[in-house]
């Protein structure tokens, strides 16, 4: 079996299974494991999802914020962004199956047998495995609720910075996993989310921010952090167990592709 870690898609079908074909990828003997945000300003959404959801046991995804707003979307809690292009998709019959799916897929996975660790944006630095475990698998709970649009989906949205404490409680504690997993970039000094900043790091001033791994983390080095979200990053960070995937593929750049077993990187340009 193969291992395939592929960057943030965002609806660029075309260039995932261009990238596909260059690897030879099988679905019947190989995984293709994805770092969220399968949907939002490429052409292609509705085919990404439904394509991913094809795959099954074959596929293993993590959420993103795009993979989460689109639940909102759905729910009619929020209008689509300008940049979006995801009509076609809330307008597709099965889209009720498809958001269903998206309620089913967790915000961290882990490969023990090769110290892995994926997450969209990342793990905060303060959380060992264990935490990390724990609090993405209380809003997996959530997402699987009757009420989770109310309850859950409704209530995750914020600007404010946030720091992590043992003390928060419900939707607090909740909306502080969802922010960290799908949403981190940039941590203050006394390790506070910062959801303003969103330039490569060597360009960013402030001495009171700082990249997130960065901090001294209580997951890494023991194992690989593999995450996209940060397409400024251009995939490289300073460290061998961070392992950055998203490549900017909505916005021009390439979509990237990480062979596991090779430690070979594969890239595809956008196509125009």
């Amino acid at each position: 079996m193969a291992h395939y870690f592929v960057g943030d898609i965002q609806g660029c079908f075309n260039e995932l299974t261009l990238l596909l074909q260059k690897v030879d990828f099988n679905p019947s003997k190989d995984q293709l494991w994805a770092v969220g945000d399968l949907i939002a300003r490429g052409p292609e959404s509705l085919a990404t999802l439904r394509f991913f959801k094809s795959l099954q046991d074959a596929a293993q995804v993590v959420l993103g914020n795009h993979d989460l707003h689109l639940l909102a979307l759905h729910g009619k809690l929020k209008r689509p962004h300008p940049q979006d292009h995801l009509s076609e998709l809330l307008n597709a019959p099965d889209i009720n199956q498809l958001t269903d799916w998206i309620r089913l897929q967790p915000l961290v996975r882990t490969l023990p047998e090769h110290k892995i660790i994926m997450t969209h944006a990342g793990v905060p630095p303060q959380w060992d495995i264990a935490t990390l475990l724990q609090e993405a698998k209380q809003v997996s709970v959530a997402l699987q609720r009757d009420d989770y649009l109310t309850a859950l989906i409704a209530q995750m949205y914020t600007e404010d910075s946030e720091q992590w404490s043992t003390e928060l409680q419900g939707i607090n504690r909740l909306r502080y996993c969802i922010n960290a997993l799908t949403r981190m970039r940039f941590l203050h000094s006394d390790g506070r989310l910062d959801f303003k900043c969103k330039t490569p790091p060597q360009q960013q001033t402030s001495p009171e921010l700082s990249p997130w791994f960065e901090f001294p983390s209580r997951c890494a080095p023991q194992n690989t952090l593999v995450f996209g979200h940060w397409a400024a990053l251009m995939g490289q960070t300073p460290y061998p167990h961070f392992m950055a995937l998203d490549t900017g593929c909505c916005w021009g750049e390439h979509l990237t592709l990480w062979h596991l077993e090779k430690n070979e990187i594969i890239t595809q340009k956008r196509v125009i």
